[in-house]
Order: C-alpha cells, then structure tokens, then sequence
C-alpha cells in the first residue's frame, strides 16, 4: 500500500509518498504567499493551503496504481490561529507562529495570571508564538471577529477538516497552543476559561497516529483516490520530523540545524523543568517530548557567509578552520533575539574575544561553535530532569556540513547518527498514516524498521574537555550581555 505525507510549511506544503517498506516513491511542494499586512505581523490564507494540497496530492499520484493509497496524515506549521464562523467559513486570515503582534498578550499571561498557574494548566508559559495569546488579541482588537468563532483551529487541522469534514487535532500539535493540559493529554478548563473559550469551539484531540475519518465523496473524487483512504491526525512538524527521524520512544534526541534550531527529546515520562526553559509537549508517539528551540541556528551561518563575507563557498570557508576547542572568540547566535532557555526577545548576537590576532576562520568558526553551544544550554536543562543521552540524529541544511557535525558532537559529547532519509515532517506524517492505517503496530515500530542510520561522528575525549572548559566561558557571556541587550532594545 501507499501513504501520503503532507508538510504543511510556511512557505510551501511538501507532499510525500511512501511505500509500505518506508521507501520514497515521489516527493512533490507546492508554494503559497505569505502576508505582512504591519511590521511584524505575519499571515496567511488557508484556502491557499488547502488548494495547493489538492494540486500537489493530484500530482504526487500521477502515474501511481492510486487504489494502492491507503491513508494520509500531516505535520504541519504549529501555532497558528485559524478561526471559523458557524458555517466553517474562515473569519480571518490565519496568525502564523512566527507573528509577533502579541506582546501585551504574552506579558498578561506570564505577569497577570502568573508563569505557575500556567505551567500548572498546561505544562508550559506563554510564548508570542503560541495560540492562545492570538486569540486574546483577536478578543481585544477584533471583537466582532471574536464573536462569530464557532471552531477554533491549527493549520494542519484545518486540512483535515477540508478533507474528512471532522473537526479535530491532535496531542503534539495542540501541546503548542497553550490551550491545552499536556500530562493529562486533554484540554485545559482553566485556561479555556482565562482566553473566553468554550471546549466546543476546540476540535476532538486524537493521538497523531488515530484515524478522524475518511476522505469526503466529493474530495475523493477530485483527489482520484478512494472515499476509503484514511486520515490520520498528524502531528506539529517537529513532532512530526522527530518520527521521521526515529526519535521516538525513551531517552531519544533529534537535533534540526535548519533556519532555526531544535533540541527534541522523547521521554516516556512527563517532565518539566524549573523554569520552563523548555516547551514540555505530548509526542506524536503516544508519549512526552521535551524541546529546546533556538530561533537562529543555519540562518547564523547563512548570515555570516552571505551577507557579511559575501561569499557561496562554505566549504571552502570552512576548510580554513584549524584546531578546534582551542578559540578565543565567542558567538552569541541570537540573531533574531532568543527563546530556549533564555526567552528573550531583546537577546542579540554578539561577536566577543577578539584581538589583532583574530583571523577569518576564528569568526566562521565561532559561529559554528555559538550554535553548538546554544543548543547545549538546552541540553544541560534537559539533563537537570535526569535525562541521560548517549547519542542524537541531526537532520537540517546545516547537518550537510561534516565540520559542523563534529564540532557539535564534541561540544554536547553525543555521538552524532546521520540518516538515510531525510524528508522530515512529510516522512513522519507518512509514518502516521502506515500506522494508522495497521500497516505496523505502533510508531516505535515502523520507526525501528523504516529509519536507517548510514553514518556516525562520535566524540572525541580529548576534545570532548577543550569545549567542556569553552563552554564554561560562554555560559557566562549571555548573564554579562543580557543588561546591555535591555538597553540596546530600548533605544
């Protein structure tokens, strides 16, 4: 049998088909614009999602047998606000997760009803990313918008309805809203209540790999596929890439080195740290992840080479790089300020150490070094939880780098596993949807059997200590900056 990936992206859905056997057999994306009606604002409209689905499933299909499709299921951008009135008719256009209009909101939730309360409810604290400070501001500024809300929904979600007429999520995706009570994998009365929510208005939260039902008569006939297929729920995109990549059960790690960064960690067992430096979720596999997201991680490298040296040769810039764990210069990678563990906004990068000595390699090199180090300051809260990694996959446009692969595995002391296949959240929904539709028993099995591990860069102990004590250093640096960078923010 056949089954469907949809990665629904910020710029683009990204459409996979997957054989029985986790083989690719096509791969389709499709773009749609993306609006900035106001600086900082960022939206766009679902039914261009929707359209460009249909045409990429239309065109991933061509050519295959497409009685063999069997069921579909998404990853997809989390946090968005989509808002429908009572006849499923969009109100607005959607508010993105990388929209930065909710300020107040945020402040209001952390200050106001208090960080405790809201780790209490939900696991977590309010992020400007997050969904529920979307739908404070929607109440204030847009009240007549407000009133109509008849269904509430996600991106992906969104999809599925198109597709199946169901109003549903799923538990990774609505962990990002904080609407939603992760340990008990359920919807939050008290924080329904606090953002004027009813649970009505929130669609039925299934696990990612539950079947919410079958494709409409009508899609199913534009899609040339069966009214039998089956749609899975799906998953956020970095739940969703965490299976694509495998991460999934006990004590797991992914590392994504794309634009932004992540540190995913799957855990069987529900935990939060102190200070809600992480994102504390419910994984698509029927368990808990832990996250650390950094906003700037392959961007900082892209930054360095194309705007700054002007130059395409990475490589080259690279192979200049002489011993490593011995440089004196230090990177903050906060480009576009921070969220894990820091969560602030007004964080910035920051060149520091340099003297007349300081070469071109030094600064490429602090760069790489910087993110290695950021993504560790997530990792060492994850170990404050007792978690205990041996090892991490690396996925992303930054894991093609060798260099950049060794420094990391040395800085966080894991050895670093590269995969065969890296199609991320449209591999994982693919996944979902075998699973869903009993082609394995569970997500843990069709990872184990389907994911591939082709190369691995282990530490080296010796170099494992020099960025021990490196690290110790610029650990101290983000506390000494962090009055400049308040400062800086207010000029």
């Amino acid at each position: 049998m056949l089954y469907i990936g949809v990665d629904l992206g910020t710029s683009a859905v990204k459409l996979l088909l997957m054989d029985s056997q986790g083989k690719i057999v096509n791969v389709v994306s499709r773009e749609y614009p993306l609006y900035f009606p106001h600086p900082g604002w960022s939206e766009q409209n679902p039914e261009d999602w929707y359209e460009q689905t249909v045409a990429g499933i239309r065109e991933l299909v061509r050519g295959v047998d497409r009685s063999q499709v069997a069921g579909i299921s998404f990853g997809g951008q989390m946090h968005g606000l989509v808002i429908l009135d009572e006849t499923d008719a969009v109100i607005r256009p959607a508010i993105l997760w990388n929209d930065g209009r909710t300020t107040e909101e945020t402040e209001y939730l952390n200050t106001v009803v208090g960080r405790e309360k809201l780790s209490a409810y939900t696991a977590n604290i309010a992020f400007a990313g997050f969904t529920a400070p979307k739908i404070l501001w929607v109440k204030k500024h847009e009240p007549e918008h407000f009133a109509r809300i008849a269904k509430i929904m996600l991106p992906k979600d969104y999809i599925a309805y198109r597709l199946t007429g169901v109003h549903c999520t799923d538990v990774s995706d609505a962990s990002g809203m904080l609407l939603f009570d992760v340990k008990n994998r359920r919807w939050s009365k008290e924080m329904c209540e606090i953002c004027g929510v009813r649970e009505s208005q929130l669609g039925r939260c299934y696990e990612s790999y539950e079947t919410v039902g079958t494709l409409l008569p009508d899609v199913a006939a534009v899609l040339g596929l069966q009214e039998s297929v089956k749609v899975a729920a799906g998953a956020g995109d970095n739940a969703a890439a965490a299976v694509g990549t495998g991460t999934v059960g006990d004590n797991r790690c992914n590392i994504s080195l794309g634009t932004s960064g992540t540190i995913f960690i799957s855990s069987r067992h529900f935990g939060v740290d102190r200070f809600n430096a992480l994102h504390s979720f419910a994984h698509a596999d029927g368990s808990y992840h832990l996250m650390g997201c950094m906003l700037s991680a392959a961007s900082c490298n892209k930054w360095w080479m194309d705007d700054i040296l002007g130059t395409q040769a990475y490589g080259e810039e690279q192979a200049q790089i002489g011993k490593l764990g011995e440089n004196h210069v230090f990177f903050l990678p906060y480009l576009m300020g921070e969220r894990s563990p820091h969560n602030n906004p007004n964080a910035r990068a920051t060149f520091i150490g340099m003297t007349m000595d300081t070469t071109r390699a030094d600064m490429t090199q602090a760069v790489l070094e910087g993110v290695a180090f950021a993504l560790r300051d997530s990792l060492e809260v994850a170990k404050e939880l007792g978690i205990s990694l041996a090892r991490t996959k690396i996925c992303g446009g930054g894991a093609k780098s060798p260099l950049w692969k060794k420094i990391i595995a040395n800085v966080l002391n894991l050895k670093v596993d590269v995969i065969e296949s890296e199609e991320g959240p449209a591999m994982g929904g693919a996944m979902l949807a075998a699973v869903a539709c009993g082609e394995y028993a569970d997500v843990e099995e069709i990872a184990s059997k389907v994911v591939k591990v082709v190369d691995t860069v282990e530490p080296e102990p010796e170099l494992v200590e020099k960025y021990n004590a490196r690290y110790a250093r610029f650990k101290e640096i983000y506390p000494a900056c962090k009055p400049v960078f308040d400062v800086l923010s207010a000029i």
